[in-house]
């Protein structure tokens, strides 16, 4: 039976951690502000939703063909989460970046060299979703336009906090690390229950 609490526990885990998303995201809204850096979040909004379609069929067919990688996906996820969680929790307070763009074009090419997003569509849909769900073509899209709006969404909290969250996860790091260090634990324990 598929699981709506542990899918959206990875999902919304994943989401709200910082990535280029979301640091670039708070960093275009503290420099322009929320409606300048809107559009930006948009692009991101639509190469998120490209991207997790087109990792979803691809992990559809290569699931169908190769069903024995399900097993070496639970581990590689299991893996991945546990050092996830490690570096969440030995992460410090500071939150820096990159480089900063503000336009949708660059929100929408980022989705494309974004490693996250990869790792976070691969994953959901090897260990939540195909399982339950392969070759059923409306609903893995829908699962996958489902991902792209939760990103979405907190890429839009992000923004709409800016500098509110760049104080809170410095004022309260160790605690927020934690909770985030634990909470990925349980989502990698829980893909072999």
């Amino acid at each position: 039976m598929f699981s709506w609490i542990h899918f959206l526990t990875y999902a919304v885990i994943t989401a709200v951690t910082p990535g280029p998303n979301n640091i670039l995201s708070m960093s275009n809204a503290g420099r322009l502000g929320f409606r300048k850096a809107v559009s930006f979040n948009f692009g991101i909004w639509v190469g998120f939703s490209a991207v997790m379609l087109l990792c979803t069929f691809f992990c559809n067919a290569l699931s169908a063909f190769l069903p024995k990688l399900k097993l070496f996906m639970l581990i590689i996820g299991a893996v991945y989460m546990l050092w996830l969680a490690w570096k969440t929790y030995k992460s410090s307070s500071e939150i820096t970046e990159a480089t900063s763009r503000s336009g949708f074009l660059s929100g929408l090419l980022l989705q494309f060299i974004n490693p996250k997003i990869y790792v976070y569509c691969i994953l959901s849909m090897e260990v939540y979703i195909l399982p339950f769900y392969q070759g059923q073509w409306g609903a893995l899209t829908l699962f996958a336009l489902l991902l792209a709006f939760i990103g979405f969404v907190f890429t839009l909290c992000w923004a709409l906090f800016g500098s509110l969250f760049k104080t809170l996860f410095s004022k309260y790091a160790k605690i927020t690390n934690t909770v985030m260090a634990l909470l990925l634990v349980y989502c990698a324990v829980s893909l072999f229950f």
